[in-house]
């Protein structure tokens, strides 16, 4: 029996994203770091200075597993955390410039990963699936919301 469309994609989107998540574990892991770790530096490079907060949210990751991330950032020398001038409590992540040499030449692995799983992919194709899937990412962004505001149901009296 055959799915209807709808219910394919959406498994099929899963499923791919888990082999792909495999994937480019297993490829990282042969230059020396994770993609949990490749993850942080990309982000890094894209917006130094964040707070481990900021960042955790932006990754959709809980702080504390940010926070271990960082740390052995930290001990490889790859990111420095920064006393943030407007709150002593806090720190703001920094890219060394081991850290930056690393994200810099995993640029290479990154084109490399893309050119051998889209292969002759047709561009068209592409920028088709690419506007889906931001379809998709702003739908389940606008679902998260709406679940965030709305008000826990009430509890059921449960006294007797």
């Amino acid at each position: 029996m055959r799915r209807p469309l709808r219910r394919e994609l959406t498994f099929q989107l899963v499923e791919t994203a888990r082999l792909l998540r495999t994937h480019v574990d297993q490829r990282a892991r042969e230059h020396g770091t994770t993609r949990a770790q490749w993850g942080v530096l990309g982000r890094l490079r894209r917006q130094e200075g964040l707070n481990q907060v900021s960042l955790a949210e932006q990754l959709d990751m809980q702080p504390i597993s940010v926070a271990r991330l960082i740390d052995r950032l930290e001990d490889q020398k790859l990111v420095e955390r920064r006393p943030d001038p407007r709150d002593r409590r806090a720190h703001l992540l920094h890219l060394t410039p081991q850290g930056r040499a690393l994200v810099d030449g995993l640029d290479g692995l990154r084109s490399e990963i893309a050119t051998d799983l889209l292969g002759d992919v047709e561009e068209d194709a592409i920028r088709i699936a690419l506007e889906t899937l931001a379809t998709v990412r702003e739908r389940i962004r606008a679902h998260r919301q709406d679940s965030a505001t709305q008000p826990a149901p009430p509890f059921a009296d449960t006294a007797v």
